[in-house]
């Protein structure tokens, strides 16, 4: 697989990639990352990539001419499955979503900064957009190093344990169950018998038991779905 992350800040993206889960799986060459500074396509003075809003009203917005170009560039050498847009009134990303980017080849993610992005680029050049949640961040670098992060531990031979990924919290709708380790007794706390038994039927029946009373009480909307 292969990402490229456009941005006004590649500072920003440096040490998500630099450690890790993330850092182990570029060493393997499981994942290409390119960060791409927007500031290289543009022929404005002081590399300017914003301006004013049309109409007035507070903040800067991304202009579409950097943009296109770097896009533009980026397609002249491979064909993109998905162009994605970071932005706060997209689709909040859930793990159904990371699971399908998973599977795909080659990413474009553009992260958002100032007010925003001209909004011709989201209606030509945008296939996908997508938030972390209903809240706002100074720039989408940092929901794009979150969106990475759930995509390039999914492929297989980043964990050490490819079916650890399976059993995730969200993978079945459902919240992980709890976990334990040693000490089997710590100030009084014991691990509960069924985990020590070694009848790991019996042993799953109590995890997905677990995992429906927790998500019963923490997430019920996740069962409705």
């Amino acid at each position: 697989m292969r990402i490229d992350i456009i941005t006004v800040l590649p500072e920003l993206l440096k040490s998500p990639f630099e450690a890790s889960i993330l850092k182990r799986a570029i060493d393997k060459k499981l994942v290409e990352v390119h960060v791409h500074n927007l500031r290289d396509y543009t022929d404005k003075s002081y590399n300017q990539v914003d301006d004013y809003q049309f109409g007035g009203g507070a903040g800067m917005v991304l202009m579409i001419e950097p943009i296109d170009k770097c896009i533009s560039s980026l397609k002249r050498d491979r064909k993109y499955d998905e162009i994605i847009y970071m932005t706060p009134d997209g689709d909040t990303l859930n793990q159904k979503t990371s699971n399908s980017l998973s599977l795909l080849k080659n990413i474009i993610i553009l992260c958002g900064h100032y007010k925003g992005v001209d909004q011709r680029v989201r209606d030509t050049l945008i296939t996908r957009e997508i938030s972390i949640g209903d809240y706002v961040l100074s720039g989408g670098e940092l929901g794009a190093a979150v969106l990475c992060d759930t995509i390039i531990r999914l492929l297989p031979g980043v964990l050490n344990d490819e079916t650890s990924a399976l059993t995730d919290t969200f993978q079945d709708n459902l919240l992980a169950p709890p976990v334990y380790t040693r000490p089997r007794e710590y100030k009084g706390l014991k691990v509960p018998d069924i985990l020590v038994s070694g009848n790991f039927p019996e042993i799953e029946k109590w995890r997905e038991e677990q995992a429906i009373k927790r998500t019963i009480e923490r997430r019920p909307d996740l069962l409705e779905e």
